[in-house]
């Protein structure tokens, strides 16, 4: 007789596996989703093998399915694969390999996807870490034992990476499960406590400290680099902007009579269409590039790369840093801005904030704000031009030997 009832069965609500004895378990997803799953041996190997909804099948149905499972697999047979050939016999819609899952979920996921890097990355990580080993199986068969396997060896070695192919394997498997392929949801909660702790990611870009800003864009004037590549990196550093805002931004977006740059929600981080105000420093960068200008198309960009229809790649300013002998990321320039607004002004926090394109406030107060603090943040813009565009430097920028020395 086994532990559970059907009392408790019905009151299980709490994420997580239910055991009834001899392998069988009562798994609750996060969402709620009920299912009945074996765990055993097949081949040597440990399997979860699922045996359906807990919304159709019943405890006592549950514990025969097991018995009949267990049966089938003392006489040498394979379920799940004996599962499969009856359905192909039948003519019945296979369930899918995992590989051809994921790609179906890229496929359908690929039109949200607003980066181009990110759904090139998506599968790519897929094929490279879990296609190996989880591909070529049916997708109602990978087990959380088959996942934790497939990332203990990047685990801890690329755990950036290891965290995003168990994310993307989550999505699979749930994707399976409300398809049908799956009688259960991802087994994730069981694979990360099969996992060792991660260290402690560090979320901090390098950034140029914010007395070294103004020597720092002297310094880049006076190297090789392309004029628009400066001018570029020079006017993320005026706008604290994001890289990808700048390097995206076209000539319908600058309004040169309010000396204001509107970036649309669509290439915004937030989704939320940002009005940046541009300092008098910021206008002549603009008025430079335009010097440079091929086309009076006002849709083409304004930094374009070695195309007119193709920015600048974020790769070209990371490499103009490191020639430059610069310890820091563009993204960290940014925090440059952050720290000096924090440090050296007397502007309020929430003024910072908004240049930057944070979310300020909670639900209500946002709700109540009415308006963008355009004109106090056209001020703080200003100052920060003025700042990087002084004559005088504390300091030099730290070069990146030195700064590998320091730390």
């Amino acid at each position: 007789m086994g532990t559970l009832t059907a009392l408790s069965v019905r009151a299980a609500r709490e994420p997580g596996k239910y055991g009834d004895g001899a392998g069988l378990f009562l798994l609750v997803g996060k969402g709620g989703a009920r299912s009945w799953i074996l765990r055993t041996m097949v081949d040597g190997r440990r399997r979860d093998i699922g045996l359906g909804s807990a919304a159709h099948v019943s405890l006592a149905e549950a514990r025969e399915k097991a018995r009949e499972t267990r049966g089938a697999i003392r006489q040498g047979i394979d379920p799940v694969a004996a599962k499969h050939a009856s359905q192909d016999s039948a003519g019945a819609s296979p369930v899918p390999t995992f590989r051809e899952a994921a790609e179906q979920v890229h496929r359908e996921h690929l039109p949200s996807w607003r980066n181009a890097k990110h759904a090139a990355q998506w599968l790519s990580t897929l094929q490279t870490y879990a296609f190996p080993a989880l591909g070529d199986m049916p997708v109602d068969a990978v087990t959380a034992p088959l996942v934790r396997d497939v990332l203990a060896p990047i685990w801890l070695t690329i755990p950036e990476t290891a965290r995003r192919v168990r994310q993307r394997i989550g999505t699979v498997l749930d994707y399976a499960h409300a398809k049908g392929w799956r009688d259960s949801e991802a087994p994730m909660r069981a694979v990360s406590r099969g996992l060792p702790k991660q260290p402690k990611r560090t979320n901090h870009f390098a950034a140029v400290p914010w007395q070294e800003v103004p020597g720092f864009l002297k310094d880049m004037d006076e190297t090789t680099a392309g004029e628009l590549t400066k001018g570029l990196l020079r006017f993320v550093v005026l706008t604290a902007a994001r890289s990808g805002e700048a390097r995206g931004a076209r000539w319908s977006e600058i309004d040169w009579q309010a000396y204001e740059w509107h970036v649309p929600a669509h290439r915004m981080k937030g989704h939320v269409p940002h009005v940046v105000p541009l300092s008098d420093q910021a206008i002549t960068v603009l008025e430079q590039a335009q010097a440079l200008r091929t086309s009076d198309d006002p849709a083409t960009l304004v930094f374009p790369g070695g195309r007119d229809d193709r920015p600048i790649s974020d790769m070209t300013l990371t490499m103009l840093l490191r020639r430059m002998g610069v310890a820091a990321t563009v993204h960290g320039f940014r925090s440059s801005f952050r720290d000096w607004a924090g440090e050296s002004t007397n502007f309020p926090r929430e003024i910072a904030e908004m240049c930057l394109a944070h979310t300020v406030g909670n639900a209500v107060e946002r709700a109540y704000r009415r308006s963008d603090l355009r004109e106090k943040r056209r001020a703080m813009m200003a100052a920060w031009g003025a700042f990087c565009d002084r004559d005088s430097r504390n300091g030099q920028v730290l070069p990146l030997a030195r700064a590998e020395a320091k730390a």
